[in-house]
């Protein structure tokens, strides 16, 4: 049966919410019209607030939420240590979801003293900052780190497309992903939001007590700044990324001691961080 039609902010069953969603009719335009049934994306609004104080609401696809507010509170500078945080409670039906977070005094004093309001999507990772210091804010300088071995990338693609299981029923999600020291896939997360994968896998790292250094993490999506400086303050040595890096988003990489290498399609990994012993000067 194909799903029924329900309002957003309708309270439906937990099911409805998750990462896919079955059984949405379409109907196919072509010489000979057809119809059939598939999964969607699931997609909710969360709204985040610390002690009591909104601070930001996020895009999001509803799994493994607490995972995501842990990640998103240390990829996005709002504390400085999982430990920060004390509680996490979640609430909310439909698409209107709520997550009330107790961080320490600490952390709490610190957020007031860089108030800001993100009205975040799941495209944009910077909505919502007022200023260029909080866009290219200091970062830590990472440990040098030896690059994965080669053997660790081989037919990754491949591995990857196989533990994507949201993504192989509904599509339009993207994932972060941990690969430990011995080259297997520990951790895999997926969202509708490439920041909110990342954050979720960051959450997942922490929750787990896995050493971030200890291994690389993979996107599945455009690598730009923003998911570098999640990498860097969650301590991931190593990033590579399906797409290709912005040329900002290397700079950065050089500058903070993260690997960032590039996995194409057809070609060789590309290392673009370390920079190569000799580099051809750029025009």
């Amino acid at each position: 049966m194909p799903r029924r039609a329900v309002c957003p902010t309708q309270a439906i069953i937990p099911s409805e919410l998750y990462a896919s969603v079955a059984g949405y009719a379409y109907a196919e335009l072509q010489g000979t019209p057809g119809m059939g049934q598939t999964s969607l994306a699931g997609e909710a609004a969360l709204a985040i607030s610390y002690n009591g104080i909104s601070q930001a609401v996020m895009m999001v696809s509803p799994g493994e939420l607490e995972d995501f507010v842990r990640g998103f509170s240390l990829g996005a500078g709002l504390i400085e240590s999982i430990d920060d945080i004390y509680d996490i409670q979640l609430s909310g039906t439909g698409a209107a979801l709520r997550a009330d977070v107790q961080i320490s005094s600490r952390a709490f004093w610190a957020l007031k003293q860089q108030r800001r309001q993100l009205a975040g999507n799941s495209g944009c990772g910077l909505c919502g900052v007022e200023a260029l210091e909080q866009a290219l804010p200091q970062l830590p300088v990472l440990p040098v780190s030896p690059l994965p071995p080669v053997a660790h990338l081989h037919e990754l693609r491949q591995r990857i497309a196989a533990v994507q299981h949201q993504a192989r029923s509904s599509g339009a999600l993207h994932a972060a992903l941990f690969v430990d020291s011995d080259g297997a896939i520990r951790l895999c997360r997926e969202d509708i939001g490439r920041h909110n994968a990342l954050d979720k896998l960051i959450g997942a790292l922490k929750r787990e007590g896995l050493d971030s250094s200890r291994g690389f993490a993979v996107v599945t999506s455009r690598c730009s700044l923003e998911l570098l400086h999640k990498a860097v303050r969650a301590g991931i040595s190593s990033l590579v990324s399906l797409s290709a890096p912005t040329a900002l988003t290397v700079d950065w990489a050089r500058c903070q001691q993260l690997n960032l290498i590039h996995l194409p399609h057809h070609s060789a990994p590309r290392v673009y961080s370390p920079a190569p012993a000799i580099e051809e000067s750029r025009p």
